[in-house]
């Protein structure tokens, strides 16, 4: 297993800036944020992903995965993460969400990232069924993860409180109905803390789904807020040993974007918690 960082934390850094940090720090991976100011692929020239794959080769950086959950660049008021979600009731706003996708999809292949990660279906909308928006969602996701397949990438469906698909074992019910082994589950770990989830029993459960993890900390009263780890109330300890017991070998990342403000201090004290642990019986 190794540690990236994802440059969701350094919105007022460029992408080549947080590059150098994230890797100044030790730091083996990032995440690209697939939106403004370091990737939104709609806008993305060439010139401009040359760059971006120039500054991983000169900080000797890997790709963990690309978030294409985030969508600052439209910046709706309800919520700029979420929206526009996949199961927006107007299917013309519903449609910038699934060509950003398409567009994270073609970006991955092309910089040759594993995978993008995306939002799990945004929160039920006045008079919206749970039913309806499951059958949504599936509908909406099958084209995107064919062609995740056709570029040889995969598509990464993120669980997060308040959302569609909120737990582990809701995902599950997507991946019945879209078997494709395009499509995969990003494990956020303090997600599943916040839905009350047992860590190392679903890390253990859900590894044949398990494709990435996203990790941070979340205080005890499980309120969705991500914290440096160590900051909070989940054991990492045991969760580092209960994916190690999975066999995985992949890219743990680390997700702190409410740490603008000192992106290096979140990024270092994280690496301090999490090293050790990941190191502990290399």
């Amino acid at each position: 297993m190794q540690l990236a960082f994802s440059t969701n934390a350094y919105l007022t850094h460029s992408f080549s800036q947080a590059a150098l940090r994230i890797a100044g720090l030790g730091y083996a991976g990032l995440e690209l944020m697939a939106d403004v100011p370091h990737a939104w692929p709609a806008c993305l020239l060439a010139e401009q992903k040359a760059a971006i794959r120039a500054a991983m080769d000169r900080n000797h950086l890997k790709f963990s995965n690309v978030n294409a959950f985030m969508m600052n660049a439209v910046s709706d008021h309800r919520q700029r993460y979420w929206h526009p979600s996949f199961i927006e009731p107007d299917r013309h706003y519903r449609q910038v969400r699934i060509d950003h996708t398409f567009r994270a999809l073609d970006l991955c292949a092309e910089l040759g990232a594993p995978h993008i990660t995306t939002e799990p279906g945004g929160p039920l909308e006045p008079g919206q069924s749970r039913a309806e928006a499951v059958d949504l969602f599936v509908e909406v996701l099958e084209p995107l993860v064919d062609h995740a397949a056709k570029r040889g990438v995969m598509l990464l469906v993120e669980p997060e409180p308040g959302l569609l698909i909120e737990t582990t074992e809701q995902y599950r019910e997507i991946a019945e109905r879209i078997a494709s082994p395009a499509l995969g589950l990003n494990f956020d770990i303090g997600h599943a803390y916040c839905m009350g989830e047992d860590l190392p029993r679903q890390i253990a459960r859900m590894k044949e789904h398990t494709r990435h993890y996203h990790l941070e900390d979340i205080a005890a009263t499980r309120v969705h807020h991500h914290l440096v780890p160590g900051m909070g109330a989940i054991d990492f300890a045991e969760v580092i040993a209960a994916i190690r017991g999975t066999g995985y070998d992949g890219w743990l990342t680390v997700e702190l974007y409410p740490f603008t403000e000192d992106p290096d201090a979140a990024a270092r004290q994280a690496l301090d918690v999490l090293r050790p642990l990941v190191e502990a019986r290399r």
